[in-house]
């Protein structure tokens, strides 16, 4: 790793149905090359309550884990990666978050949104009117690193391409399950490759690279 970047605390934020387990094998991997990795479980997990309200549990979270000058990253898997950008985008974490990961995230909605009843998996359905809302101002994370990450093959997100955004850095992998996007190695590889760029240097709509 280059000694000059900064080296923030990551906090790693679930999908619906998951906890921070799900993250065992990403955490190893960081913890091992020097990152200090935090996670928490949003609850309740099974889409119950609004995303509003989960995104409120990660505010909480950073508020009464690290000091108020205390940059971090964000690491957000599926669901995850919505509720980071509600509270980056809604909550004021833009002023302290410095990196921001979504991988396999619903950007721009997903159709297994209709198969449960619940409100946050209807806040995930395509051109939801929650989707829309936070889609409209969504430059303001072209003020940080943002990167997207996602696979081809998800059987989870559909279409696929939802996790595609207009700004940052975008990698697509070829992981053939949606739960495997956090244990995979190529997968693990660009996560460390975004967590390791240099602050305010992405280059926004970059052409996505495959691995």
């Amino acid at each position: 790793m280059d000694n000059s970047t900064p080296r923030n605390p990551v906090l790693l934020i679930h999908g619906i149905f998951d906890t921070k387990a799900i993250f065992k094998t990403m955490t190893t991997h960081l913890t091992k090359r020097g990152w200090e990795i935090h996670s928490l479980n949003l609850v309740p997990n099974d889409g119950r309550f609004g995303l509003e309200t989960l995104a409120k549990q990660v505010a909480e979270y950073v508020t009464r884990t690290f000091l108020p000058e205390q940059p971090i990253d964000l690491i957000g898997f599926s669901m995850g990666g919505i509720v980071s950008r509600y509270y980056l985008q809604r909550l004021g974490g833009i002023e302290r978050v410095q990196r921001l990961i979504t991988i396999s995230s619903p950007h721009h909605g997903t159709l297994t949104g209709y198969l449960y009843p619940t409100l946050a998996a209807s806040q995930m359905r395509s051109n939801s009117p929650f989707l829309e809302d936070l889609n409209r101002d969504l430059e303001i994370l072209d003020s940080i690193n943002f990167t997207s990450i996602w696979t081809p093959l998800d059987g989870m997100i559909v279409p696929a391409q939802s996790s595609q955004m207009p700004i940052g850095q975008e990698f697509t992998v070829n992981v053939f399950l949606h739960a495997w996007m956090v244990t995979d190695p190529k997968s693990l590889a660009l996560v460390e490759k975004a967590l390791n760029s240099p602050l305010k240097t992405l280059t926004p709509s970059v052409s996505p690279a495959t691995l």
